[in-house]
C-alpha cells in the first residue's frame, strides 16, 4: 500500500505486512514455576523483510502474574534510522481465525537497536484462557501481524537487473560444457561456473590444463531437479521458485550440493530456509544434515527447538532419531547435556532445585539413548556430571 504524504515533502511511505502464527504447546507445563519473570522465546521468523521473534511470558511481566504477556522483539541487523513498525497480537480459534475480542494493536514503535521489544503485558487473563474453548489439549495459538513502515525517496532507482541479464545466459547461447545428471542434459558456461564455485573451477579447468578436457561431465550423486535449481542460483543468485511444501526437501538437497561445490552463500540460504521448517517431524533429519555439513547456526536452531519442546523424549522416539544416534553419536551426547541443563534451569528459576526430579528426567533420557551410542566424547559426559554436581551442591545451600 503506497500513499503520498499530504505535505510538500517528496517522500513516499508504504508498509510491508506479514503475519506469523505461534502455537504454545504444553501451556500448563510452562506454568510450573514460582517465578513471574519466566519467559520463552520463539524461533526467529521473517516478516516485513525483517527478522523477529516472539517472547511469551506465561505469568505476565513485572509481577502481573494473573495475565499472559506477549512481546515482539527485533532479531535483525538495523539500518541507520532503525525500524518503524506496528503490530497486532490475536488469539486464534480452532480454525485459525483471529478472535476480534482478543486482538490488540500497538502504536507505531521505533525499533532502534537489535533486541528491542514491545508488546502487551496484559494480553489475556489466564483464568479467561483456561475457561475458554480456545485452550485445547493444553495448546493455544496466537498470531502476530506486523506492519513495517518504510520511507523511500520519490525518485526511485530501479534495482540491479544484472541477475536477469546473467539469467538470460540459461538460454545457453555460447555454452561450452554439458552436464549429464539423472538422465537429463544441461549446458552451461565454464567461465560462469568457475567464477561461482572453486570446485567447478578446479574440475573444469584442471582437465583442460592436462589436455584431457571433455565437453560432457557426468554427475551421479545428484538429482536432475536439484542440479537445475543449483544452476539457476549460479546464474541468477536467487532462490528458485517452488511450492512451499517442496521447499524443505529442496533446501536439504541444495545444502548438500552447496557444500560439495563450496558455494557458501547458497549453503547459508539453505540453512536459513531449513530453520523455518524445523518441527517435531523434521528436527532429526535437519540436525543430522547440520552435523554432517558443519552448519553451526542450523544445529543451534535444532537444539533450541528441542530445548524448549514440551516433551523432547516423545519427539526423539522416532526412526529418524534412531538414524541420528547411529550416524552422529556426539550429537546425542550434546542433547543429553541440553536436556538436563533445561530441567536444572527451570528448577533454578523457581528458586529451588528438585534434584531427584531433574536427575530422573535426565536418567530417562540417558537410559533411552546412551545404549544406542557406540562412541562417547568425554566433554559431553563431563558436562552432564558437572551439571548434576552443581544441582546437588546448590540444593544443600537452599
Amino acid at each position: 500500500m503506497r500513499t503520498v504524504l499530504p505535505t510538500g515533502s517528496t517522500t513516499t511511505i508504504f508498509s510491508l505486512r506479514d503475519y506469523h502464527d505461534l502455537k504454545i504447546n504444553g501451556y500448563r507445563r510452562s506454568l510450573d514455576t514460582d517465578s513471574c519473570g519466566l519467559f520463552f522465546s520463539s524461533l526467529p521468523f521473517r516478516a516485513g523483510c525483517r527478522r523477529w521473534h516472539i517472547i511469551y511470558r506465561p505469568k505476565g511481566y513485572d509481577g502481573n502474574s494473573d495475565y499472559i504477556s506477549f512481546f515482539l522483539a527485533l532479531d535483525d541487523i538495523i539500518d541507520e534510522g532503525g525500524v518503524l513498525a506496528k503490530f497486532t497480537f490475536s488469539l486464534l480459534d480452532q480454525d485459525k481465525n483471529p478472535l476480534p475480542c482478543y486482538c490488540i494493536t500497538s502504536r507505531t514503535y521505533h525499533f532502534s537497536v537489535p533486541g528491542r521489544m514491545a508488546g502487551f503485558e496484559e494480553f489475556i487473563k489466564r483464568t479467561t484462557l483456561e475457561a475458554s474453548e480456545h485452550l485445547k489439549d493444553d495448546c493455544f495459538t496466537v498470531r502476530v501481524q506486523i506492519h513495517v513502515v518504510k520511507k523511500t525517496p520519490s525518485i526511485l532507482v530501479p534495482p540491479s537487473d544484472i541477475q536477469q541479464h546473467l539469467g538470460s545466459l540459461l538460454s545457453m547461447e555460447g555454452a561450452d560444457v554439458k552436464f549429464q545428471v539423472g538422465g537429463e542434459i544441461f549446458v552451461a558456461h565454464r567461465l560462469v561456473l568457475a567464477a561461482r564455485s572453486p570446485v567447478f573451477n578446479a574440475e573444469l579447468y584442471s582437465s583442460m590444463d592436462e589436455g584431457i578436457a571433455t565437453n560432457t561431465v557426468r554427475i551421479d550423486d545428484m538429482e536432475a531437479q536439484v542440479f537445475k535449481a543449483m544452476l539457476n542460483f549460479i546464474y541468477t543468485d536467487s532462490w528458485p521458485e517452488m511450492e512451499q511444501e517442496d521447499e524443505s526437501i529442496m533446501a536439504q538437497h541444495l545444502l548438500v550440493a552447496a557444500d560439495k561445490y563450496c558455494m557458501q552463500r547458497l549453503k547459508l540460504i539453505c540453512e536459513s530456509r531449513l530453520q523455518s521448517h524445523i518441527s517435531a517431524a523434521s528436527v532429526a533429519i535437519i540436525l543430522a544434515l547440520a552435523e554432517k555439513h558443519n552448519c553451526i547456526g542450523l544445529k543451534e536452531a535444532c537444539f533450541k527447538f528441542l530445548r524448549y519442546a514440551t516433551d523432547p523424549l516423545v519427539i526423539t522416539e522416532t526412526e529418524d532419531f534412531e538414524y541420528l544416534a547411529q550416524c552422529c553419536p556426539s550429537v546425542m551426547e550434546e542433547l543429553n547435556a541440553i536436556c538436563l541443563a533445561r530441567d536444572l534451569e527451570m528448577a533454578e528459576i523457581s528458586q529451588g532445585i528438585n534434584v531427584p526430579t531433574a536427575s530422573n528426567q535426565c536418567g530417562a533420557w540417558c537410559e533411552h539413548w546412551l545404549p544406542k551410542v557406540k562412541k562417547y566424547h568425554l566433554w559431553g559426559v563431563a558436562a552432564i556430571c558437572w551439571a548434576i554436581w552443581k544441582a546437588r551442591n546448590r540444593s544443600k545451600l537452599l
